[in-house]
């Protein structure tokens, strides 16, 4: 089946700085892909460009099979677009948002009303459905935001951090409703910030400045670093921290709530020989052990390979 969501060489500048530099990406249908990057990666432009808001400076997109350069309002009808800020119409409720934006896309009056009512059910504020918006918790706006970009039912949905600043509790509601909708074979591009969210999705990209420096699959991204993380558990973990980064052959040192991730070439003189290093220095280690990587692991070594070249 052919991908929905295709970008080869998609390139977007402004002035001397490259938002996006040639950037290759497709995402296929029922398949969630998540472009993961700090601030500045270019994330965000590039949800910009593929939902037809910017033109590209060079290369070329693709949305449901028709040509950004050619057809971008046949494009945007087959997307649905969640920006990061909420958007939407503070002062009317999720029924009179819902009902604004089905109208603008010409549906009938019998059609709005049968999807808003549908809509309102899946995303869970059938409720709340007249009640200002301003008023609506972060994860119900968010859901809501969902709820009116999907009004014309999309193919394609880009949704650029949809979760940022909301519970864990709903974010975890959002996921569950980003699953619901592969079944129907909506393809969706995600940019988000946290490491588990990317862990759900099929396929990821570690973004930084405009390219993605590395894709697969989380276990195919993270799979070179395996046996090249310990995790060390030691108090005082500031004083642990200082010793094991000043230490032969670790690279770097992060840290993962009261534990800390070192990562190696070679861990077997790590382990023999950092224990009674932290010792002298007034450390009680807990344990220092061979544990898998993360995403978080990975980036961070791509960020500082990145940050040298």
């Amino acid at each position: 089946m052919d991908d929905l969501i295709v970008a080869e060489k998609l390139a977007k500048h402004f002035g001397a700085v490259r938002a996006v530099d040639e950037l290759d990406l497709r995402v296929g249908p029922g398949e969630i892909f998540g472009l993961v990057g700090p601030d500045g990666a270019g994330k965000t432009t590039t949800m910009r460009l593929l939902c037809g808001a910017y033109e590209p400076t060079s290369g070329r997109a693709v949305v449901a099979g028709f040509d950004l350069g050619h057809h971008v309002a046949e494009a945007r009808a087959a997307t649905g677009y969640v920006p990061q800020r909420f958007s939407l119409y503070t002062d009317l409720t999720p029924a009179e948002n819902l009902e604004f934006f089905s109208e603008a896309y010409g549906m009938s009056r019998a059609q709005r009303a049968a999807r808003a009512k549908e809509l309102l059910d899946f995303v869970g504020l059938t409720a709340f459905a007249h009640r200002r918006s301003e008023f609506l918790s972060g994860g119900m706006k968010q859901k809501l935001s969902l709820a009116c970009a999907l009004i014309h039912r999309p193919r394609v949905l880009l949704l650029d951090e949809p979760t940022g600043g909301v519970d864990p509790v709903a974010r975890q509601e959002f996921w569950r409703l980003l699953y619901t909708l592969l079944a129907e074979g909506s393809a969706i591009l995600i940019s988000t910030p946290y490491m588990d969210e990317a862990s759900r999705c099929h396929r990821v990209g570690l973004m930084n400045h405009g390219r993605i420096m590395a894709e697969g699959t989380p276990h195919e991204v993270v799979r070179p670093l395996a046996g090249h993380i310990l995790e060390l558990a030691a108090e005082p973990q500031r004083t642990a921290r200082q010793v094991a980064s000043t230490f032969a052959g670790v690279h770097d040192v992060q840290v993962f709530g009261d534990r800390l991730h070192l990562r190696v070439d070679d861990p077997a003189p790590v382990l023999a020989r950092l224990p009674g290093v932290l010792a002298s220095a007034g450390v009680h280690v807990t344990h220092l052990r061979s544990v898998e990587p993360t995403l978080e692991d990975v980036f961070t070594k791509l960020l500082a390979r990145d940050s040298q070249e």
